[in-house]
């Protein structure tokens, strides 16, 4: 098989041919037919996360048909729609596993990141960690919501019952999260870089009833924001714009630091909170919600050999909505809704 490998971190992706992945007891293998490219990508090839082992396939928002299974795998059958997150694998024993926060297992491992990934051909992934595609959604559609939809939505929830949201940094994750909030009955205020103007466009076809430069004010007391661009600098700005009683939630796997701030932007009760990783409730709950709603990701497709290409338009703010990577060959399939 194709895979685009990361050998070091800070290099380009390379092409390298690999012999096809074997599942082992309890893993499936999957033809792959679409990997949607994540901000975390990003992060992954920046060495921006320690956890990172070299060299690896990245990639974790992975959609495939399922080709060979492992022993003892019963949940799903050759041929079936499958989804891949970022979530790869957790102990299921400690504390947090045992008390439905797998998401903060110590010992998670993740696809495209410790676990190779879905910009490749085919991938092998743990069955209990994969998701049945609704039907409704071509792969490319589905791609974006292994994590940007999975994480938005997650965030979205962090924000309980509020009404208003700001949303800074208008993306894949925040487009999606923009479509849950509006189904929801909340109003949306996107927050982009200035001077995207596109970006702005973007969110309000996406239903925000205003959007503007992160540099502006928000226009109403925000009940919650939720902060999906990596940099620390909005923490701060956000906190300005949130009522009394109002979290900041930050929605990133990475950030840059966050600068000191007066203490009277976090006074009256205001709350600052992060999101990590994912756990699979949040994955059979979203999912369901995004064929109900239903979710329509917005795409942008390349070839699975443009991968470099893909990540350096993500990386420059040049993408409205979300990259995927199709295998040569694939296209057929990508296209496909069942």
């Amino acid at each position: 098989m194709r895979a685009m490998v990361l050998r070091r971190v800070c290099e380009a992706l390379a092409p390298e041919d690999r012999p096809l992945p074997e599942p082992g007891p309890g893993q499936i293998r999957l033809k792959v037919a679409a990997c949607a490219v994540c901000r975390t990508d990003l992060h992954v090839v920046d060495g921006e996360l320690p956890q990172t082992r070299t060299p690896i396939v990245p990639g974790h928002e992975i959609v495939g048909r399922v080709d060979r299974l492992g022993p003892g795998v019963t949940a799903f059958r050759p041929g079936q729609r499958v989804g891949v997150p970022w979530l790869g694998a957790t102990c299921g024993t400690c504390e947090y596993c045992r008390s439905g926060r797998e998401n903060l297992c110590p010992q998670a491992r993740f696809t495209g990141c410790q676990i190779d990934g879905g910009y490749a051909e085919y991938t092998v992934a743990d069955a209990r960690f994969c998701f049945a595609i609704p039907e409704g959604f071509t792969a490319v559609e589905a791609a974006p919501l292994l994590c940007a939809g999975l994480i938005g939505y997650r965030t979205l929830r962090m924000a309980g019952e509020a009404r208003r949201i700001g949303l800074y940094g208008f993306g894949a994750a925040a487009h999606i999260a923009a479509q849950v909030a509006r189904y929801q009955g909340r109003e949306v205020y996107a927050f982009t870089r200035p001077g995207d103007t596109a970006a702005q466009e973007f969110a309000r076809r996406e239903g925000a009833v205003w959007a503007g430069a992160s540099t502006e004010p928000s226009p109403v007391a925000l009940d919650a924001a939720l902060i999906f661009a990596p940099v620390g600098a909005l923490v701060p700005v956000a906190l300005r714009a949130v009522a009394p009683g109002g979290v900041v939630v930050c929605g990133g796997i990475h950030m840059s630091d966050i600068p000191a701030f007066p203490y009277n932007l976090l006074w009256m009760e205001r709350q600052i909170r992060s999101v990590a990783n994912l756990t699979r409730r949040d994955g059979v709950e979203f999912l369901a919600l995004a064929a109900k709603i239903p979710i329509r990701p917005e795409t942008v497709s390349f070839p699975l050999s443009q991968a470099n290409t893909a990540l350096a338009r993500l990386r420059q703010g040049q993408l409205t909505g979300a990259a995927v990577l199709v295998p040569e060959g694939a296209e057929a399939e990508a296209a496909a809704t069942a």
